[in-house]
């Protein structure tokens, strides 16, 4: 693909999210609007909208590159993050809604009448939103430099620029109309190239991927690490998604608790269909650019597929997953940034920083230049990891913390305030410093394992010391916990038993 075919599709996209986050400003009025759509957002357009942030660069390119390389055996990680969506949908999306919190550390102090967990819950979303954001922005500087030969740290900072732009020009309100169109316009940028490069595929006779074995489920004799990782794996992508804070704060776009949970229903459908195809790219990729596991560019088999398999076509098709790919970055990359920045956005109205003089929108405002600029500094800064490789650390994390809150927040009556405080200081220790320690020391042998893939063993502590703490301070729970409950499951309009 020719390097002005590239910078065409980047433009076009660049274009069309701010046209699109523009018309989303002009109906932004109130903070409510900015916030959370002012909670006027339907089931489909909000399930869109959720495929658009949640479909990140970890989905568009890390999936196929993760497939070229290991087969088969990576499949845990669509499934995992499939899966989270029905844990989500049984467990919490409708109670959250009904909590009527805008945030994570809204729902937290609303629960458990505690600023001190508000505080860990506010820390606890900008470090989950700083590790997601960062590989958003390295996959951008990857694709710019991929389809242009520009410099890297380009499609870094162009990201971060137009995130930046549309959040704090329109808020949730602009995101929403921005991430439902780049939801479908990641689809189509994968499955229209797909069907040419399948029949290309078998008009060359249908060569099967290399070490076929690979293919076979379950992976054969996996061994004991194998065995570990897939359950760490499934138990991070599983239970994070649920504590993801860009995730969450899209329930509470939802009218009522009932379309809360018709909106996660649509998400699974269009969540399901959407894994086939970076799948069906990675099993191309064995066949045709193996190469690129050597070189280390295995994250983009996406991109390089229709110059090696298409003749004639192949710079329209590749400019289309270009299209996509930047859009994958741009949308999740709003996403993290409004759940961050409504966070950061909240303490400076409620504490009164800057003098007092910031509140509401312009707080917001601010938040949003202030939260962006630490991952992208971090991204400039450090070396590139695979995609879906650091992205499953920030679910690691999540599930450590947030996923323990809010199952407990929710549904058992014994929370207390130093119970949830030790889970998620404890969870949230635990949840940063193994991909610290795994990127920075890179140990070998069972260690290296187990800080590389940390869920498995931190999650559960996060439940243990929140539930065991919560057991020795029974006087610290909450005085209104049993109207608190009732407002969390109170089905909305209620009706009359005859």
């Amino acid at each position: 693909m020719s390097t002005e075919v590239g910078i065409a599709a980047v433009v076009v996209v660049t274009i069309a999210t701010l046209g699109i986050g523009a018309i989303g400003m002009r109906v932004s009025r109130t903070t409510s609007d900015f916030y959370v759509a002012s909670r006027t957002v339907s089931p489909w357009l909000n399930a869109s909208a959720i495929g658009g942030e949640y479909l990140s660069a970890a989905s568009f390119l890390g999936i196929a590159g993760l497939v070229l390389v290991a087969g088969s055996g990576v499949l845990w990680f669509p499934i995992g993050w499939t899966t989270g969506y029905l844990l989500l949908l049984v467990l919490v999306a409708a109670p959250l809604r009904r909590s009527g919190a805008y945030t994570i550390p809204d729902f937290a102090q609303l629960r458990l009448q505690s600023a001190t967990v508000r505080n860990a819950a506010s820390l606890l979303v900008v470090a989950v939103g700083w590790l997601y954001l960062m590989p958003q922005f390295q996959g951008a500087g990857l694709t710019i430099r991929t389809v242009t030969d520009g410099p890297r740290w380009l499609g870094v900072v162009l990201v971060a620029g137009i995130v930046t732009a549309v959040v704090a020009s329109g808020g949730m309100r602009s995101i929403t109309f921005v991430q439902a169109f780049q939801y479908w316009l990641k689809l189509t940028a994968l499955l229209v190239p797909l069907v040419f490069l399948v029949l290309a595929w078998r008009g060359d006779g249908s060569p099967t991927p290399i070490d076929a074995a690979d293919w076979t489920l379950p992976s054969p004799d996996p061994g004991a690490a194998g065995t570990y990782t897939v359950y760490a794996v499934l138990i991070a992508t599983c239970l994070g998604t649920m504590g993801l804070p860009h995730v969450v704060v899209r329930f509470y776009t939802n009218p009522d608790g009932r379309a809360a949970r018709r909106t996660t229903l649509i998400v699974l459908g269009l969540l399901g269909f959407f894994y086939l195809l970076p799948t069906a790219y990675g099993a191309l990729g064995r066949v045709y650019a193996l190469d690129l596991v050597a070189t280390g560019h295995a994250d983009t088999v996406v991109l390089e597929l229709p110059a090696r398999m298409l003749g004639s076509g192949a710079d329209v098709l590749g400019a289309l997953l270009v299209a996509g790919a930047f859009a994958a970055f741009l949308s999740t990359s709003s996403g993290l940034t409004m759940a961050i920045a409504g966070v950061v956005g909240q303490e400076i109205s409620r504490r009164g920083w800057f003098g007092g003089r910031l509140t509401g929108v312009p707080a917001l405002r601010l938040a949003t230049v202030l939260c962006v600029l630490p991952p992208l500094a971090m991204s400039l800064a450090a070396d590139e990891l695979p995609v879906a490789t650091s992205v499953t650390f920030a679910f690691a994390l999540a599930a450590s913390t947030f996923c323990p809150l809010l199952v407990l927040g929710i549904w058992w009556r014994g929370l207390t305030t130093p119970g949830a405080v030790a889970g998620l200081v404890g969870g949230g220790l635990a949840g940063a410093l193994a991909p610290l320690i795994t990127i920075t020391v890179e140990p070998t042998g069972w260690l290296g394992v187990v800080l590389s893939q940390p869920a498995a063993w931190t999650v559960p502590l996060g439940f243990a010391l929140m539930i065991g703490v919560s057991l020795a301070t029974p006087n610290h729970r909450p005085a209104d916990v049993a109207r608190t409950f009732a407002r969390l499951h109170t089905p909305e309009a209620p009706t009359r038993l005859t």
